[in-house]
């Protein structure tokens, strides 16, 4: 039979692939380093899982949930005020299960057919799906190492941009870890002002900072919520990715247009991982600051380490990943991600996989610990593979 030409916008999935090899691999008897995909290896709080047993334990709990219980959304709105300073209110909250989920969907409430949105390259896949399964149309802008790798509007032409539907901006940025600098929000916001455009914002990352400053939200600047709505989700900072919760925050008509094509599609997040998320929105955050200290540890680790051995690799600035020039002699990521994997039995992700200006770039998770990153970089060192 023939399936929708829609499947045709897809190329393979680059992190399965990947892990195929790599599973190859350890069946040989090979030690396989994995800075691979961004699922943090730190164990969820005690008091998170003895939540989700805990609620497990109702039989009520089973039964589709058809909303966002109030306790949580309020437990949203709480952190905000507390964590980022943002006074927000629970028209202004939809949950969803995931970022990645949570993209897709958008594009599909935001755009029809043809629209075109303002996307950033080097950008996480989603990005870019999501804009495929809406049928629209990418505009790229470029994150260069000569800006910080940070969104430069002088680079999207103004006919484009009075043309575009949304804009997504990610920081801390997956994958080159930038983070924002004083203006960067400021100048955004005026942009989508000017051009009536909707600006998403993916704010993933803002617990893995590796300055003094704390992150914060795209909220807490003046006029964000009248042009958007960011992406809060709960995956990296208290290490729950594969519980799925994210949510939709902002501009109240967006997040209730995006609820509204949810409900068309699900039942609503499963009650025990609400309460959950309700729990870990009531604790305090010292874990959280805790953990950002042993991600920079982490980050010295692999960026100083790359350098001590004759990599150039640039410190990250943010979230959980380091964003690695491939050396000279190699054409192209992907041939460099199989060398390394092959060679040292180091497995990361080729920056061809995040869009045009990814190439010539890999990207490695902060997934270990320091002592195990030392033993891949000397893996990396005994191979040669840096050599010309």
């Amino acid at each position: 039979m023939k399936f929708s030409r829609r499947m045709d916008r897809f190329g393979d999935e680059i992190f399965a692939s990947l892990n195929e090899k790599k599973l190859a691999l350890e069946q040989s008897g090979r030690t396989i380093f994995n800075l691979s995909i961004g699922t943090p290896d730190f164990v969820p709080d005690q008091r998170l899982r003895d939540s989700l047993a805990e609620a497990a334990q109702d039989s009520n709990n089973w039964k589709y949930a058809l909303r966002d219980l109030p306790e949580m959304t309020e437990a949203v709105c709480r952190y905000y005020k507390k964590r980022f300073g943002v006074e927000i209110t629970p028209d202004m909250v939809c949950s969803c299960y995931g970022t990645q989920e949570g993209m897709g969907h958008l594009a599909l409430t935001l755009c029809d057919e043809g629209d075109i949105v303002l996307l950033p390259t080097p950008c996480y896949p989603v990005f870019l799906a999501g804009a495929a399964m809406a049928g629209a149309e990418p505009f790229f802008y470029p994150l260069n190492k000569e800006n910080g790798f940070l969104p430069n509007i002088a680079d999207i032409p103004a006919e484009i941009a009075d043309k575009a539907k949304f804009m997504v901006v990610s920081l801390p940025s997956n994958p080159t870890g930038s983070v924002a600098v004083p203006g960067t929000y400021e100048k955004l916001i005026a942009f989508a002002a000017k051009h009536d455009i909707i600006l998403v914002h993916d704010n993933a990352y803002s617990d893995i900072i590796f300055t003094e400053e704390k992150g914060g939200s795209f909220l807490a600047y003046p006029g964000a919520a009248e042009v958007g709505a960011e992406f809060f989700s709960l995956s990296k900072s208290f290490n729950l990715t594969g519980a799925r919760i994210s949510f939709l925050v902002g501009r109240p008509d967006i997040v209730a247009a995006f609820r509204k094509l949810r409900s068309q599609i699900d039942f609503g997040m499963f009650l025990p991982i609400q309460k959950v998320a309700i729990t870990a929105l009531n604790m305090e955050t010292d874990g959280i600051d805790y953990q950002r200290r042993l991600y920079r540890e982490r980050r010295d680790a692999l960026c100083g380490g790359c350098r001590a051995i004759g990599w150039d690799v640039a410190d990250s600035m943010g979230s959980m990943f380091v964003w690695a020039p491939i050396p000279e002699h190699y054409a192209d990521s992907m041939s460099f991600c199989m060398d390394l994997l092959e060679k040292a039995g180091v497995l990361c992700t080729p920056g061809s996989s995040f869009g045009p200006l990814g190439e010539g770039y890999v990207r490695f998770a902060l997934v270990l610990p320091p002592e195990r990153i030392k033993e891949a970089l000397k893996a990396i060192a005994d191979s040669g593979i840096l050599n010309f």
